[in-house]
């Protein structure tokens, strides 16, 4: 986007209310990232949905978000932010009122697949008005801080709530809260917001490439989670992977030759920083989804602990996340990215390594709180410097998307993960669903999520180039200089992409 049309976007709206807006939404949709799962068991009991049916209510926003994630971005540089972040708001609120009147599984995961739809569209505008808003000095530096505050307390008030509303007021209001907050978000951005002028040269989206993608990695992802009723090797599931397998294929096609706006440019890629990374945080989305995943039901299933009080227990980790985020940022000013993605990688992995001797007759104090402080510290570590990592020698005007194509990694690799690793877990416990056979199946998913995350760190050591520049000690970042996400600063991204 042109410097003319960022001035005129910052001019055009109020700063003040921009903001609030865009905190309400940064809120919103990081707590929607975690209020579901301490809800999980009693949604599966409310509407009847088997054991691994109950992995799509998580699947289908993480897939639909993920996928959709980059065309979002698009289609705001294209039709403008605010409406396209109104769209957005509208889509996620009404979605969330949808999935809380929900009868049964089909009518759940459906809206949940729409809210992420919302989100992918809100997300990135969002950021972008927030960007325009307050483009530098200080104002610039104390936005993003409520930015990251608002993106943080969402993911740590998210379980909190989440438990507090399944055991008071019944799972449904994990769904209800978001309506009041898409509504205040809408009014505020309604009213404070003026719309800009689409970005001069923003090409028509890659529709095309984004439904292929999505729908490559919907059918893979089902693929994957059938194999409890029909075998690896059986023709169903041949045929369904590699139809998925095949739209994949398409999508790459699609991406090399349309006359549209692609998603994303191939070439970057080529670029070591940009796939080492992607790469590494595909599979760190894949171990914290299913570690979360896993824990929550070992708290309610296993040890028959209520929702609120399973919600409490999951703070330590939230926490956890935070102290690991500032080391970062104070270790980041003289140690690569490369070496803190590398430990906290290593550092997540015994966590959950530890997580997994977990036992029926266990207790929040011997096989929660531990491995929680240590795998969320290791968690902390890597968040910032892997984005740091993943924009490091992309061209300024790119720098967007590939902040964007790290947050659909993510995403994409808590799918597939949860996928992979509750078929394994399925697999272990097998029909019953007795306290030490549960226990047994999370146990798998929770070694093999460490498992994960040391080939997330063999990743790092081998693909990742070694050095690479600490943070710089500055307070406001320059634009060609994204290795200040390491600071807590995001880069200015100028494609409208999250750079969540």
């Amino acid at each position: 986007m042109t410097n003319e049309t960022s001035s005129r976007e910052s001019t055009s709206a109020g700063p003040g209310l921009t903001l609030a807006a865009v905190a309400v939404v940064q809120f919103m949709v990081s707590l929607d990232l975690s209020v579901v799962n301490v809800g999980l068991p009693e949604i599966a009991t409310g509407l009847g949905f088997s054991a691994m049916g109950l992995t799509w209510v998580i699947h289908a926003y993480a897939l639909s978000f993920g996928g959709l994630l980059l065309l979002g971005g698009k289609a705001a540089d294209r039709y403008g932010r605010k409406r396209v972040l109104l769209v957005g708001l509208g889509l996620f609120g009404l979605a969330s009122l949808v999935g809380g009147f929900a009868q049964d599984p089909g009518q759940l995961v459906a809206a949940r697949a729409a809210q992420g739809v919302g989100a992918a569209a809100l997300a990135p505008a969002a950021l972008a008005l927030l960007t325009a808003a307050f483009p530098t000095g200080k104002p610039r530096v104390r936005a993003f801080g409520v930015w990251s505050a608002m993106n943080a307390a969402g993911g740590a008030l998210g379980v909190l709530a989440g438990g507090l509303l399944t055991e008071y007021a019944g799972w449904r209001w994990v769904m209800f809260i978001n309506v009041p907050m898409a509504l205040a978000a809408l009014a505020m951005a309604w009213r404070g917001i003026t719309d800009s002028r689409p970005a001069r040269g923003a090409g028509r989206p890659d529709i095309l490439g984004a439904v292929l993608a999505t729908a490559g990695l919907g059918l893979l992802v089902f693929g994957v989670v059938r194999t409890d009723q029909y075998a690896w090797t059986s023709p169903v599931t041949l045929t369904t992977l590699a139809v998925a397998v095949a739209l994949l294929v398409a999508f790459v096609q699609v991406e090399r030759t349309t006359s549209r706006e692609p998603l994303v440019r191939l070439g970057l890629f080529a670029n070591r920083s940009v796939a080492g990374a992607n790469a590494y945080n595909l599979l760190v989305g894949a171990a914290m989804a299913s570690a979360f995943y896993f824990m929550s039901l070992y708290l309610q299933r296993v040890l028959g602990t209520g929702a609120a009080m399973t919600g409490l227990m999951f703070l330590p980790f939230a926490l956890g996340v935070v102290v690991g985020s500032v080391l970062a940022i104070k270790l980041g000013y003289r140690i690569a990215p490369r070496t803190l993605m590398i430990c906290g990688a290593l550092l997540t992995a015994t966590g959950f390594a530890w997580f997994s001797l977990i036992s029926p007759d266990g207790s929040f104090a011997g096989d929660v709180l531990g491995p929680s402080l240590i795998a969320s510290v290791g968690f902390g570590l890597c968040l910032g410097p892997v984005v740091s990592t993943a924009t490091a020698g992309v061209a300024p005007h790119e720098a967007g998307t590939a902040s964007g194509l790290l947050n659909s990694s993510r995403q994409i690799g808590a799918s597939l993960g949860l996928a992979a690793l509750g078929t394994a877990a399925e697999h272990r416990t097998g029909a019953s669903l007795s306290p030490a056979d549960l226990n047994a199946g999370y146990a798998v998913g929770l070694i093999l999520s460490a498992a994960l995350l040391v080939v997330a760190a063999l990743i790092a050591l081998t693909v990742l180039r070694k050095g690479g520049a600490p943070a710089e000690a500055a307070a406001v970042p320059r634009r060609t200089s994204p290795t200040h996400w390491a600071a807590g600063s995001p880069p200015r991204p100028t494609s409208g992409t999250s750079t969540r």
